[in-house]
């Protein structure tokens, strides 16, 4: 993906953490500066918690996560990501920064469902 004239690579992981019925899971979405080592990775981490779903595949998609009741986004869909990244560059995330930084990925979802919907408009995604 290409934002501001950088390149980015970007990975997506499924993780548990706990055990028995105190068992979470956890999304990852990992965004790494290109050429390599010209900045440190973003990971942008979404907890499973109350009123949010952070799903493992059916009957929810794999990638999916949300509130309840409010917006969501799947984070295979590069306009995800890339409003994800938009939303944590704004709250002062830099990809020149040497060391890897981790932001709690709820904190930024509403304003990139938002961008994103915003993007897709009335008549559905930009081209």
């Amino acid at each position: 993906m290409i934002a501001d004239g950088r390149a980015y690579l970007w990975t997506l992981r499924h993780s548990h953490s706990g055990a028995g019925s105190g068992r979470s899971c956890c999304e990852t979405l990992t965004l790494y500066p290109q050429p390599a080592g010209s900045g440190g990775p973003l990971r942008i981490v979404f907890t499973e918690g109350p009123d949010r779903y952070v799903p493992g595949g059916a009957p929810l998609g794999s990638g999916d996560v949300g509130y309840v009741r409010g917006a969501s986004l799947n984070l295979h869909e590069p306009g995800a990501v890339r409003a994800l990244l938009d939303a944590a560059s704004a709250c002062g995330w830099q990809p020149e920064g040497r060391r890897a930084v981790e932001i709690d990925g709820w904190s930024l979802l509403e304003t990139a469902a938002a961008a994103r919907a915003e993007a897709n408009g009335p008549a559905g995604p930009e081209k």
